[in-house]
């Protein structure tokens, strides 16, 4: 997945909870929404209020797809409330979410890197 499907299927998928997505999918997300908290938090200027909009504009999305990002390794959504505690659980999350995904259909749902192809059918 590139750069722009990722921003494209997150803000598409803003309160999805449900299903999985890829590394890639995650990943790629995480590039806006990071460094514009980090901006937002430590400017001091007008242009701090500009990223302080894009990290509360993409809150719930990154929040979701942390969400679809642990179900793709076989893990309840709950497991981002692990962050909570104080540095070991931000490193424990990391090594969840940086895991590869379960291969083939797990109980959220389908691969989220298989593509779903469907046949056209032809009039005869």
């Amino acid at each position: 997945m590139t750069f722009s499907e990722s921003v494209s299927t997150c803000l598409k998928k803003y309160f999805v909870f449900q299903g999985r997505a890829s590394r890639s999918e995650y990943w790629w997300f995480q590039l806006i929404v990071s460094p514009s908290y980090y901006i937002s938090t430590y400017l001091e200027n007008e242009l701090s209020y500009f990223f302080l909009g894009i990290t509360l504009f993409t809150l719930i999305p990154a929040i979701s797809a942390g969400v679809r990002r642990l179900h793709d390794t076989n893990r309840s959504g709950f497991f981002l409330l692990i962050s909570l505690i104080p540095f070991i659980g931000g490193l424990i999350l990391l090594f969840f979410l940086i895991s590869e995904g379960t291969k083939g259909k797990n109980r959220f749902g389908p691969d989220s890197l298989k593509r779903v192809t469907r046949k056209k059918n032809k009039k005869k």
